[in-house]
């Protein structure tokens, strides 16, 4: 382990992780940290991140997206909205956490990744505490915090993924895409047999090959792996999608009605079902210093 990762691990164990130790304390509000990702790009991640924003919102829920997607961040293509600060201006501590969070539709904030993680390695102790500070306010700010990752299992991308509460899993019926979302549970099941995973099947011909996948992925990953996954629901094969990424406008906006939006509405309604105590959620300040500790290790 190198001075400068040794360095960051010393001052992340040392934070509080804002868990109350005191039995019967009441703990504050923690934001709901909800990782999406997928084994493989090109299954539609990034637009199913901002339209269940958008169908999350509308349930009353304050909502916020941080896009840790480092080499092809879009979360801000798709909203048609180019946004004036980044994480790396956070990180460098020359705006502060209200400056970088851009307005998204329907009162969502949305947070453009930049290249932080490098600049993440190269903070000094001041710094780093007055970051953790910042990010320490969505939790009081937001309910729920949706990370949209890179595509694939690289160390950046596992360390968003296994930070988080829990993960929704996309995947299409493309054998490439069902193999590696089996291959990035496979790697999930290596670190933490007990993480929640949820399967969301995208681009899905009929209800019955979505079933299908989503089924296989949860027996074979049971059987041999030890690791229960869960079933989110599905998106069928929808033409309104592509024409709203050619709008820059999400799907659940400028097609409400369609299928795509329909079909989000009711994931929404599943997700917010799945009801998590404050104390079985780390928030955001708990998910940043698991990441800090994950690029440390």
């Amino acid at each position: 382990m190198s001075d400068q990762a040794e360095m960051l691990r010393r001052i992340v164990d040392n934070m509080n992780n804002g868990l109350p130790k005191a039995e019967g304390l009441k703990p504050e509000k923690r934001a709901r940290v909800i990782t999406i990702t997928s084994g493989k790009g090109g299954v539609g991640k990034t637009s199913i991140t901002v339209n269940l924003a958008i169908a999350l919102s509308r349930l009353g829920l304050r909502v916020a997206i941080l896009d840790v997607d480092f080499g092809l961040a879009n979360i801000d293509l798709l909203f048609g909205i180019a946004p004036k600060y980044t994480l790396l201006d956070l990180i460098r501590d020359e705006k502060s956490i209200f400056e970088v969070l851009t307005d998204g539709p329907n009162n969502i904030k949305f947070l453009s990744g930049g290249s932080g993680v490098e600049e993440l390695m190269r903070m000094d102790r001041k710094k780093l505490r007055k970051f953790m500070g910042n990010i320490a306010l969505l939790d009081k700010l937001y309910d729920i915090i949706l990370i949209d990752t890179g595509a694939g299992l690289s160390q950046n991308v596992m360390s968003f993924i296994m930070a988080a509460d829990e993960i929704i899993l996309v995947t299409t019926p493309e054998p490439t895409a069902i193999t590696d979302a089996y291959a990035l549970v496979k790697m999930v099941s290596r670190r933490d047999r007990k993480k929640i995973i949820r399967i969301l099947v995208n681009k899905a011909e009929t209800a019955r090959e979505a079933e299908d996948i989503a089924n296989k992925l949860i027996v074979v990953s049971e059987k041999f792996l030890s690791l229960k996954l869960s079933k989110l629901g599905y998106i069928l094969y929808d033409d309104t999608i592509m024409k709203s990424v050619k709008l820059q406008k999400p799907f659940c906006l400028s097609h409400p009605r369609s299928q795509a939006a329909r079909s989000l509405f009711a994931l929404a309604d599943v997700l917010v079902d799945y009801n998590r105590s404050m104390e079985d959620m780390l928030g955001a300040r708990g998910f940043i210093q698991r990441v800090l500790s994950f690029f440390g290790a």
